[in-house]
């Protein structure tokens, strides 16, 4: 595997902190040359290297925030942190919730849990965090065919945590330490489906333990009109089983669609089994009454911030628009006023994507066409204009209560993977210095770009991962799994065999430093975006956030110009501004105003530039 020397390391860590840090006085004069704008850029790198980074105990309390201020860390519990290995085995007492502890198999537990976290709060709080996003943490069933259930997405019990991560009361105490520390908690939350305990004698026979079915594309899916006519699944429920979800309604199998394994496509994505997991039927009025009490008896019991909600368009979208607006009522009426829920529809269109925040009342989704169009710009090189298309559709996600602002950007996933993996798949068969400085660019993209900014757990450390799912899972404490062990990990000689919380790694200190900048700028998180340079043949990518006066708490307007170069070349670009007094507040880049009125930015490869509106 390749290691980094030294000086390899040092030239990371310049090339990264040279990229980002403010160029206080900086700005269009019209008479600068290079090398004096050079010196200046020297010298404030030097003043600003020793100014401390804002952090959430600088920001707002955390219940007067609302979502567009939260820079947020996405992070799997089990594969983060283990602060107690009592309960590594899991459940004591609950045989179907205990067992599939192995560190040496990617797709078991391996240890992380609550008090792991709780741990290293302050190791998040100075990367900038203020809201941490949890996959699901509700108790599951241990094992399902040779996995466990380590990722949280076969929940048994709506009630209680899962015994491997801790009890109640220890996610209790994570929330007040993270509050104590301004940080927000966020749950993630599935009403599409629960655990599989549900058979049908027709795929596992009359006692539900076998398996009938010749292919492995699982129980054929049956259409309405089958079951209209009389082709339907006989359920049964393995013996010893018929007890084992709560609250005890989820139990009765006339609560869950029953109509086989869906095949992601039409009738079958909303009605069919993800895999053989128990498919609820959401169309059910009793279930939405059901689903309601549940999640309104979490947010009363825990007082989380807010919701991540798993398969959203695998749910009808009725579902939503009830569902939706009852528990931020509730969560306020608890006194969490900025209560926010953002939904999971893995789509990449603004029509498909919005349909949940208007007519599904959803308050915001995952942005997963910005994540389509940074990945086209910044790995598969397709230019910028996909950039432009994605942002000219924001009118899409317009209505009475959300606009694009509120979208949620990330770039990449435990389900697609990580950004980084897709740039070493490339075909342009990238350095690595050219995929830390992509990292960096499709970073800034997510925070200073309209929509709310989310890290994956271990994009600061420099991990890259072979793929999605599974392999995109690494473990942040010292893994035992060979396939992440044998990554040549970015910026760094460590692996994920060591342990991986190293706050002067280059791209955890970027992330830092990039959440600074979030947070002292508010047109940054709030202000309007407007494309004011894009061309076929032009690297460049340029965008204005303006705020109004009135919409900033300081009462006074601000206007923001950033520029993105989405090339491995230096590039220029004239561009259209109002105003000739403009501010370098970070980056590496230069305006120069020209005799004919025009406005002429240089930028280096692979970097961004952000200047204030002097007015």
């Amino acid at each position: 595997m390749y290691k980094k020397n030294k000086i390899s390391r040092l030239l990371f860590s310049t090339a990264i902190s040279l990229s980002l840090m403010a160029c206080g006085n900086a700005g269009i004069t019209g008479n600068e040359n290079e090398a004096e704008v050079k010196s200046k850029t020297v010298v404030e790198v030097q003043k600003s290297s020793s100014m401390t980074n804002k952090t959430a105990a600088d920001l707002p309390h955390y219940l007067e925030r609302d979502v567009q201020e939260e820079v947020f860390y996405f992070v799997m519990p089990d594969r983060f942190n283990n602060g107690d290995t009592d309960n590594d085995l899991g459940s004591k007492t609950q045989p179907i919730s205990a067992g599939g502890f192995d560190k040496t198999n990617k797709g078991m537990f391996h240890g992380g849990d609550i008090q792991g976290l709780k741990d290293k709060l302050p190791y998040l709080k100075e990367l900038g965090i203020s809201a941490i996003w949890l996959t699901p943490i509700l108790r599951n069933q241990a094992m399902q065919a040779d996995s466990s259930g380590y990722h949280g997405y076969w929940v048994l019990d709506f009630t209680e945590i899962d015994p491997h991560l801790g009890s109640n009361d220890d996610l209790r105490d994570l929330i007040d330490s993270a509050h104590t520390e301004n940080i927000k908690i966020y749950f993630d939350i599935i009403t599409n489906h629960t655990a599989d305990v549900i058979k049908y004698t027709q795929c596992h026979g009359e006692d539900g333990l076998q398996w009938l079915v010749e292919t492995d594309k699982g129980c054929p899916f049956k259409s309405l009109a089958q079951l209209a006519a009389g082709d339907k699944y006989t359920t049964v429920i393995p013996k010893g089983q018929e007890q084992l979800k709560t609250p005890a309604w989820l139990n009765e199998t006339k609560y869950y669609h029953n109509q086989g394994d869906s095949f992601w496509q039409g009738e079958s994505s909303k009605r069919g089994d993800f895999a053989g997991l128990d498919d609820i039927d959401t169309n059910n009025p009793a279930v939405l009454k059901g689903m309601i009490d549940i999640f309104k008896n979490l947010i009363t019991e825990f007082k989380p911030d807010g919701f991540r909600i798993d398969t959203v368009k695998h749910v009808n979208t009725e579902f939503w628009a009830e569902f939706s607006p009852e528990l931020v009522k509730h969560a306020q009426e608890a006194g969490i006023k900025n209560f926010f829920m953002f939904g999971e529809v893995y789509s990449f269109t603004s029509k498909e994507l919005s349909e949940y925040t208007t007519a599904g009342n959803m308050q915001s989704v995952l942005d997963f066409g910005f994540q389509s169009a940074m990945t086209q710009s910044l790995i598969e090189q397709k230019g910028t204009k996909v950039l432009a298309t994605l942002f000219a559709n924001d009118n899409d996600y317009l209505d009475h209560d959300s606009d694009a602002n509120q979208l949620m950007n990330f770039t990449g996933n435990h389900d697609m993977g990580r950004f980084a993996y897709m740039l070493k798949q490339s075909q342009f068969n990238y350095s690595e210095e050219q995929m830390v400085k992509r990292t960096l660019l499709a970073h800034a993209m997510t925070y200073f770009m309209r929509g709310v900014p989310i890290i994956y757990y271990g994009d600061e450390q420099g991990f890259v991962g072979d793929g999605g799912d599974q392999a995109a899972r690494q473990d942040m404490m010292p893994s035992l799994v060979a396939s992440y062990n044998d990554d040549d990990l970015l910026a760094t000689d460590a692996t994920t065999a060591d342990d991986n919380f190293d706050t002067q790694h280059p791209i955890y200190k970027s992330f830092a430093k990039y959440a600074d900048i979030f947070y002292r700028y508010p047109a940054l998180r709030r202000g309007e975006q407007k494309t004011i340079f894009q061309a076929d043949d032009n690297a460049i990518f340029a965008i204005t956030r303006s705020l109004a006066a009135s919409k900033n708490t300081a009462g006074v307007g601000q206007e923001m110009l950033i520029a993105f170069n989405t090339s491995d070349k230096s590039a220029e670009a004239d561009i259209a501004v109002t105003s000739n007094n403009y501010r370098l507040v970070a980056g590496s880049s230069s305006l120069q105003a020209s005799k004919n009125g025009s406005t002429t930015l240089n930028t280096p490869a692979l970097s961004f530039a952000i200047y204030e509106l002097i007015k």
